[in-house]
């Protein structure tokens, strides 16, 4: 449980500093508490939805050579901003880049934390 509040807490800081990064972009996140309702949400998508689409679309994705991944990635970030209000992303660009800052910011930070506690 304290895993998933951690993780949970780093997705949260991760969605700020993509929204920070990208709010003349098209990202627009009303608060704090929206950031920790995307990163909730996020995760039940990438743990529940994002595993089935991958399945689901082997084909196209051993055909695009895996870069199919990247429209399934934009899927669960514009799915998250239907069902979360106060977040919204404009489009395609955005949702991409979005998805790609909050997985460096997140990687980053888990990495730092890994690494204090192996210290």
């Amino acid at each position: 449980m304290i895993n998933f509040l951690g993780k949970t807490l780093v997705t949260s800081l991760a969605v700020l500093i993509a929204y920070f990064l990208l709010k003349n972009f098209g990202v627009h996140i009303d608060g704090t508490s929206t950031a920790i309702l995307v990163a909730l949400v996020l995760g039940l998508l990438n743990s529940f939805v994002k595993p089935l689409l991958i399945i689901l679309t082997i084909p196209i994705t051993i055909l695009t050579l895996g870069l199919f991944l990247l429209v399934i990635n934009i899927l669960i970030v514009k799915w998250a901003s239907d069902i979360v209000p106060g977040f919204k992303v404009d489009g395609w660009l955005a949702a991409l880049l979005f998805s790609f800052i909050v997985s460096l910011v997140t990687s980053f930070i888990e990495g730092l934390i890994k690494t204090n506690q192996q210290q």
